[in-house]
């Protein structure tokens, strides 16, 4: 039984990007990993994604293009606020190899997004993951 399906699937993609296999398969399938797979498909991580109805819970099969160095869910979840995005604590800044590579993805209430986006908006919210 898995827990965090999220943290599942983004280990099951570093995984697979690790091995250079060309897709994945993602199961079961949430909303907020539709969430976060549109965000890194955004930022040029993945190629497509497609949504599998198996009868089921349902699945996803992820095109990988071995963009990925690092991906992981941050865990506990902590919230951050504009003002803290800005200056980019250090407990923040252990998870991006450096100030300009990589995405912090947060849940905010306008939707998921990088964190990069979020500071245009003026937004704060949840970290959920990070990418570099």
């Amino acid at each position: 039984m898995v827990h965090d399906t999220l943290s599942a699937h983004l280990s099951a993609i570093y995984n697979a990007e690790l091995r250079g296999q060309r897709e994945v398969i993602l199961m079961p399938a949430s909303k907020l990993t539709v969430s976060v797979l549109k965000v890194l498909q955004k930022e040029g991580y993945i190629g497509d994604f497609e949504y599998i109805d198996d009868g089921r819970w349902g699945k996803f099969r992820v095109t990988l293009l071995g963009h990925i160095n690092k991906i992981g869910t941050i865990r506990p979840r902590m919230p951050v606020t504009y003002r803290e995005l800005l200056r980019l604590p250090e407990h923040l800044r252990r998870y991006l190899a450096s100030r300009d590579l990589g995405y912090l993805i947060i849940s905010t209430s306008q939707g998921v997004m990088t964190h990069k986006d979020a500071m245009q908006k003026h937004l704060g919210g949840i970290l959920i993951a990070y990418v570099y």
